[in-house]
């Protein structure tokens, strides 16, 4: 937020909370540090955090909205002078190939192209991301199958429509849940408010966040304020802890 070109009283709201760039996190833990995601707004994301260094990036899916700011990976190539590890599955990898062409092909590779190391996970299989274990959780974005990441307790979830019982049982005990919800209508690929609060009452985190906020939501104020009061509607910069154990 704002939309572009859109004079709504959410785009135009002077709340700093009503203005948001496209949804991703950043995971803390012993020294290291983590991207979720790596968006158009990857790199003014990464300014506004101070970030000097960045040890990995986990991708939950090949939409753009959060793959196609990895060409800034690169300063980070740069300073630790080794490749960045992406982590994500192999449809995902495959796409990256694609899009980003310049940077995977093996011949008359340009030089100044980030240096990637892509690291295929699987749906049910944990893996670790230096010492940090983490469980990949699938959703359906729609019909697309999508990752969502738990990391002791704490769990990410983005671009959710359905999620299977099977799934949803990786999630039991987590504490902190970030979810998304999108607007009050109902959508063919995301939550709406209504469906994203009955999941989070069946999961039964002690806070859950919510993230991927259409404007059509309304003001943050205004929603934040019919919210349970263990749910919270997200804002960038948001930042809390929770325990990752490695």
């Amino acid at each position: 937020m704002p939309v572009i070109g859109c004079p709504c009283e959410v785009c135009t709201s002077a709340d700093p909370r009503d203005q948001r760039l496209r949804t991703a996190a950043l995971v803390r833990f012993g020294g290291r540090a983590i991207a979720i995601d790596c968006g158009p707004d990857f790199r003014q994301q990464m300014l506004r955090a101070g970030l000097q260094s960045l040890d990995a990036v986990l991708i939950t899916h090949e939409h753009n909205d959060h793959v196609i700011g990895m060409d800034d990976l690169r300063p980070f190539n740069f300073r630790a002078r080794a490749e960045m590890p992406v982590f994500c599955t192999e449809r995902v990898a495959e796409e990256l190939g694609i899009r980003f062409d310049y940077i995977f092909k093996k011949e008359n590779r340009y030089p100044g192209a980030p240096m990637i190391q892509l690291r295929i996970i699987e749906r049910d299989h944990p893996f670790e991301a230096f010492g940090l274990p983490v469980v990949p959780v699938e959703v359906l974005h729609g019909s697309l199958p999508v990752l969502g990441f738990r990391m002791g307790d704490f769990a990410y979830l983005t671009d959710v429509r359905t999620i299977e019982s099977r799934e949803l049982q990786k999630l039991a005990g987590i504490r902190h849940l970030v979810l998304n919800a999108l607007h009050h209508r109902e959508h063919p690929t995301h939550l709406n408010l209504e469906q994203a609060l009955a999941l989070i009452e069946g999961i039964g985190p002690e806070r859950a966040y919510l993230t991927h906020i259409s404007h059509t939501m309304g003001l943050h104020a205004d929603v934040q304020r019919n919210l349970p009061a263990n749910v919270f509607l997200g804002y960038d910069g948001l930042a809390f802890r929770a325990s990752c154990p490695g």
